[in-house]
């Protein structure tokens, strides 16, 4: 299936190449802030999926400290000497690189790491559901137009068959066979036509403003679309339904309930004890310009483990394992809402889809037949043989039924779109 999106005119500000839809859900794509909002999103959450961030990598710091004071010194020793002085130098240097390397808490580690992934995951998810939205809603916006345009092109046709009719109403007036209410009513149907040309070219005027915002194109933006609307109609509901999970909304959902599930997994783990294995090397030096200790320096290595076992917090922990808990309960009756409901859009998106391709084939019989009724009487009241009455019903016909059958084509398409962006199958 082929669908032509031509836009000419001043997107840029200069004449554009014509483009087809697929180039314009791109266009959509590329500009879209909400999906820049979701792209960030899933960068931010890859970087954070880190073992680092989860603390399972070891952690190195470096300190240096160096004060350097002035001091009154008075001191007596055991050997009779006394030590006074005043503006007394002090330098007191402190350095220490130490590496710590946790060894185990519970595999909070491990539950934050995996945590850290399904998130990574998730958001990547909700911005395969973005894209599906902008598609579904372009797609929309475009066949929007189509449909009013084919309004248009309805009101434009009996617009025609009036201006016959006032033409014949003036020739017969001519020849003596038609009077003023003739004419007068022949003007007003046609002036009535031709107002509510204007208001369906405002109409498709914004709804082209409304598909350059989709885009993300200046409003003010020119552009023309030529099309007709054309509906798969291969679609099945058994297979819409088996593969309602591959939606990613749904995924989304599941990974919540994941999610929510290493959160109880790292929260238990805070009531396990901790080992931490330690090493670094430290160096200290203090130094005085009098007094009886001039110089003390020491330096070297160290290694050490710790081990921290939580007695008593007031069962804090606990209490917060169990709020964890019902957040995963909570996670997993949202996401079985969501399935219904989305179940539930489906069958309904599938009964306006089915009901309107059975209306369809009716309803395009009715409309050639309108067309046709209109021509016979409109050559009817050229001979005397119809009133300028029976000319405005087989109007009213026509028009009705050219109405119907857009609206059809549209609904039936619109139903389309939305099964396929339920059913995570939107593509060009």
């Amino acid at each position: 299936m082929l669908y032509f999106f031509l836009l000419y005119g001043s997107l840029t500000g200069r004449a554009q190449d014509v483009l087809r839809l697929p180039d314009a859900v791109n266009i959509a794509l590329k500009n879209s802030l909400d999906i820049q909002l979701a792209k960030n999103d899933v960068e931010a959450n890859t970087i954070l999926n880190n073992r680092g961030v989860a603390g399972g990598l070891p952690l190195v710091t470096a300190t240096v400290t160096d004060n350097e004071q002035v001091s009154t010194i008075n001191q007596k020793l055991n050997t009779g000497v006394s030590i006074t002085r005043n503006a007394a130098a002090v330098n007191n240097l402190n350095s220490n690189l130490s590496i710590s390397m946790l060894l185990y808490n519970g595999n909070r580690v491990v539950a934050a790491k995996s945590r850290l992934a399904q998130l990574q995951k998730q958001s990547q998810d909700l911005l395969n559901s973005q894209i599906q939205d902008i598609i579904g809603a372009v797609m929309t916006g475009y066949y929007d137009i189509v449909r009013q345009q084919s309004y248009l092109i309805t009101i434009e046709r009996s617009i025609d068959a009036s201006r016959q009719q006032l033409e014949i109403v003036q020739t017969s007036q001519k020849a003596g066979l038609a009077n003023n209410a003739d004419l007068f009513q022949a003007q007003i149907d046609l002036n009535a036509l031709l107002q509510a040309q204007l208001s369906q070219q405002l109409i498709i005027e914004q709804a082209k403003t409304e598909l350059l915002r989709l885009l993300t194109l200046k409003p003010d933006s020119v552009i023309a679309i030529k099309d007709t609307i054309l509906v798969d109609q291969t679609i099945s509901l058994d297979n819409l339904l088996n593969n309602i999970h591959q939606n990613p909304d749904i995924l989304a959902s599941d990974e919540q309930v994941r999610i929510n599930e290493l959160i109880v997994r790292e929260t238990a783990a805070f009531r396990y004890p901790s080992v931490r294995a330690t090493a670094g090397y430290n160096f200290n030096r203090n130094q005085a310009a009098a007094g009886q200790l001039l110089l003390n320096q020491n330096y070297g290595p160290s290694v050490g483990l710790s081990i921290g076992i939580p007695i008593y917090n007031g069962s804090i922990f606990r209490r917060q394992q169990k709020v964890a808990e019902i957040n995963v309960r909570n996670a997993e009756l949202n996401k079985q809402v969501l399935i219904r409901d989305y179940r539930s859009q489906v069958v309904k998106s599938y009964q306006t889809y089915a009901s309107t391709l059975k209306q369809l084939a009716t309803e395009q019989q009715n409309y050639i037949l309108s067309g046709q009724l209109l021509e016979l009487v409109l050559k009817r009241f050229q001979f005397k043989q119809a009133t300028i009455v029976d000319v405005k019903n087989a109007q009213q016909s026509f028009e009705a039924s050219g109405f119907r059958l857009v609206n059809l084509n549209y609904a039936a398409k619109s139903a389309e779109i939305e099964l396929k962006r339920l059913g995570n199958q939107l593509a060009l």
